[in-house]
């Protein structure tokens, strides 16, 4: 019969077995992760806003004459040139008063002719002395120049019916589309309150959008160290925007051409304006723009600068402030503040070193005054996969990244 195991015994088994066990694993698996170098190149800051599109010209075409709506000479939403007639009002009460006055103007010429011949039959005579008195030479004299303001006021008068007559011809006062008749043929219509439709001008285009007070201050200090022009003294400068169904991309490109002349109170920001080409398309597929469309704005703030620049995948958030982890010459990882610049088409963001020191506690940033190095440079290795197995003074081992652009 064999014998129960001591306590002793199997105490050392158990061990044993412990031990057996522990050597099988083997030390832990150092990470891989991968790593790129920042790369160098010229970029330009920007900012981005919001904005509306708006017509150059937007008129509002009423009627000038009081009458009924005779002809509707257009079709809603064609394109129309400036003296297209769009509608026309009954002429003939018009024409009427135009014969009328021309038939006072008739009249009065007529009797500044009589009164004409009288003052020359007057001005012969009296060169018989004491054939006519003075008074008589007066009273012709006077009769000629009432004639002759008669004339004028007749002239006057038809000069005013014949432009009430041409105020039935309703003409585009501008190039561009013609919007929706808002008044149908046999309605009456009013001098100077009936709206008969609205026509907009389309090439070029306004584009408006409101600057916040911060960019507005940034922008103004940049001018103040003669870094950026002002649109105010007559500098060109570009701006681009992107429609709603064009992604991140700003394909549309145009110039600032107006800046208000004060702050929105009630919303902080600063009305500005660009203006941008919209000829028409190819093959009469109409213009890419209209009147009320939604823009995304991106607007260039300074010259283009060199810039340091990473994957945005790689930024990391502690606390609300930015770092990259770096692999140091001896593979190990380090903790790197940076300030983040604009995101870039590419989704490489601009990074900007800060200042930092090294220390028996790791890296820090370098005090006001103190002596430090940039915290990122070109020839760093930046992780970009794998950050969320590495933590700062972790050994690692480093990869090339597939996708590191050059």
């Amino acid at each position: 019969m064999r014998r129960a195991l001591t306590p002793v015994l199997a105490f050392v088994v158990a061990i044993a077995g412990c031990g057996d066990h522990s050597a099988g694993q083997g030390p832990p698996k150092i990470p891989i992760v991968r790593v790129v170098h920042p790369i160098e190149r010229e970029v330009t800051d920007y900012e981005y806003f919001t904005g509306r599109t708006a017509a150059v010209d937007h008129v509002l075409i009423k009627a000038r004459a009081t009458g009924y709506l005779d002809k509707m000479n257009f079709k809603a939403g064609s394109n129309v040139k400036e003296g297209d007639t769009l509608f026309i009002i009954d002429p003939r009460p018009y024409k009427a008063a135009v014969d009328r006055a021309m038939g006072q103007v008739a009249i009065a010429e007529s009797k500044l002719k009589l009164a004409s011949l009288e003052l020359t039959r007057g001005l012969t005579i009296s060169k018989t002395p004491g054939a006519i008195s003075q008074a008589d030479l007066d009273k012709y004299a006077a009769d000629k120049s009432g004639a002759e303001a008669t004339v004028q006021a007749a002239k006057a008068d038809a000069e005013a019916a014949d432009l009430n007559l041409k105020f039935t011809d309703v003409k585009s006062p501008i190039n561009g589309v013609v919007g929706n008749n808002l008044i149908t043929v046999g309605n009456l219509v009013t001098q100077d309150n009936t709206l008969l439709t609205t026509v907009v001008s389309m090439d070029p285009m306004y584009a408006y959008f409101d600057v916040d007070e911060r960019t507005m201050l940034r922008v103004h200090k940049l001018i103040r160290e003669g870094k950026v022009k002002s649109v105010k003294d007559g500098a060109e400068t570009p701006v681009q925007f992107g429609l709603a169904n064009e992604a991140q991309d700003f394909p549309n490109e145009g110039k600032l051409d107006f800046v208000n002349n004060q702050v929105d109170a009630s919303t902080g920001t600063l009305q500005v304006r660009g203006i941008i080409p919209n000829p028409a398309q190819e093959n009469n597929s109409g213009r890419l723009l209209t009147p009320g469309l939604f823009l995304r704005v991106r607007l260039p703030i300074g010259e283009p600068h060199k810039s340091l620049l990473v994957p945005q995948s790689a930024i990391g958030t502690d606390q609300g402030k930015k770092f990259l982890y770096v692999v140091n010459e001896k593979n190990i990882v380090e903790y790197r503040p940076i300030q983040p610049g604009p995101l870039q088409a590419d989704s490489l963001q601009v990074v900007e070193p800060l200042k930092i020191v090294r220390g028996s506690q790791g890296v820090r940033l370098a005090n006001p005054g103190e002596q430090g190095v940039d915290s990122i440079t070109l020839a760093d290795q930046v992780i970009v996969s794998g950050l969320q197995r590495v933590r700062s003074g972790t050994p690692v081992d480093p990869k090339p990244a597939a996708d590191q652009r050059k």
